[in-house]
């Protein structure tokens, strides 16, 4: 009995081992296209030249994929399918889907750029528009699918077509070009360096805050002995993230807005998954409908609210995208839905429900934004491209479910 429990005390959780495996695939691929965009980088096949060339470590100071510029434009690219991410990991952990949100994405965006330039609509209406849109859309869907009891596989397949054809309809299949600079300015926008360096203080205060308030926690319930120096030392490695990240964006330009949005957003996120009795609420939805209703949880009016946020998240992101390319096109969001569960999915939530965190989603929409902007630099050409990420989506999965057989 003692061995089994030393031994469970040395054993990382299979959440925190996930972690670090996503955290460690994501720095080879970023030091892969590091090395891979470097200048008089040898053919694919001259192995030789390839390991003279990587021990010289000349690479380093010539790779253009780490660059302040490409980081920065790498968060800007993960913003959008972040924030979508956060909405869909929730709706996947209570055990829905929805594909519908590339398409509620371009619809919401094309709401927004005709209500500020054909409706004269003031700037916060046409904002407001948007997001108001997507969470009626949500709230639709979600009552066909809690209510009316049709998968919600079908109801938004269904919205993914009928959204992408209203998107057609309004926009009459024409782009709209957006010539208001704040709006333009959600999605291309900087902070400061300096707001950037008070917003990293906050961060870190925050940061040692929660460790410090987890040590009085041990202190309050008598769960061990207090240990304020560990639980500080444990925080260190956030505290290095958050100086790092607010030292690279500011080498550049500072904090794009879109990203300073999709921080908020994953933080509101790990506070409702993890804080809220509604929160909990979809795990256990997602783990065992059944033994969630007999426990006294209105399974349906929590499916419905999940799809409600959701869809108020992608009318967020549809502002961002609209505002980052200064125009609503008919095609705006294609694919996006994809895009969004593959992020969820690399990050480790199952597609059946009850399993899954934001900090994984988040790590599995930079994961893919990280592809895209890698393969984009060595120029692979769309077709290449759509098949290494299908690939590593299903290598994903299949890792995961070989991890679950053999545990």
């Amino acid at each position: 009995m003692t061995e089994q429990v030393k031994e469970s005390r040395f054993k990382l959780p299979t959440s925190a081992l996930r972690a670090y495996t996503m955290i460690a695939a994501l720095a080879l691929i970023w030091m892969f296209f590091h090395y891979a965009t470097a200048q008089n980088t040898p053919a694919f096949s001259d192995i030789g030249s390839h390991l003279g060339n990587f021990f010289s470590f000349e690479w380093i100071r010539e790779g253009i994929f780490l660059s302040s510029r490409n980081l920065s434009n790498l968060m800007l690219q993960t913003s959008v399918t972040g924030i979508i991410a956060v909405g869909m990991l929730m709706v996947i952990v209570a055990g829905q889907i929805d594909l519908s949100v590339g398409s509620v994405l371009g619809f919401a965006g094309a709401v927004a750029a005709i209500a500020l330039t054909s409706w004269e609509f003031g700037l916060p209406a046409a904002l407001l528009a948007a997001i108001i849109i997507g969470a009626f859309i949500g709230l639709a869907q979600g009552a066909l699918t809690a209510y009316l009891n049709i998968p919600a596989f079908i109801v938004t397949l269904g919205g993914l077509l009928a959204w992408r054809g209203a998107v057609k309809a309004i926009t009459k299949s024409e782009t709209i070009p957006i010539a208001d600079p704040i709006f333009k300015s959600i999605g291309q926008s900087y902070i400061a360096p300096q707001l950037g360096w008070i917003l990293a203080g906050a961060g870190v205060l925050f940061v040692l805050a929660v460790a410090f308030r987890r040590a009085q926690t041990q202190k309050t319930y008598e769960l061990g002995e207090v240990n304020y120096a560990g639980e500080m030392l444990k925080a260190l490695p956030s505290v290095a993230a958050i100086l790092i990240f607010i030292y690279v964006m500011n080498s550049y330009a500072g904090i794009p807005i879109p990203v300073l949005i999709f921080l908020a957003v994953a933080l509101l996120g790990v506070f409702i998954t993890n804080f809220t009795t509604f929160g909990r609420y979809l795990y256990a939805i997602g783990g065992n409908a059944d033994a969630a209703r007999l426990s006294g949880i209105n399974n349906k009016l929590n499916i419905l609210k999940v799809f409600v946020l959701l869809g108020a998240l992608t009318g967020l992101a549809s502002l961002i995208f609209t505002a980052r390319v200064g125009s609503a096109s008919p095609d705006a969001g294609t694919l996006k839905e994809l895009d969004a569960i593959a992020a969820c999915v690399i990050g480790g939530a199952s597609l059946v429900g009850g399993r899954g965190t934001i900090f994984g989603a988040c790590l599995g929409a930079l994961i893919m934004a990280s592809l895209d902007n890698g393969m984009s630099l060595l120029n692979v050409r769309d077709f290449m491209q759509d098949i290494i990420k299908g690939l590593i989506l299903v290598a994903a999965v299949g890792l995961d479910m070989f991890g679950k057989k053999s545990s």
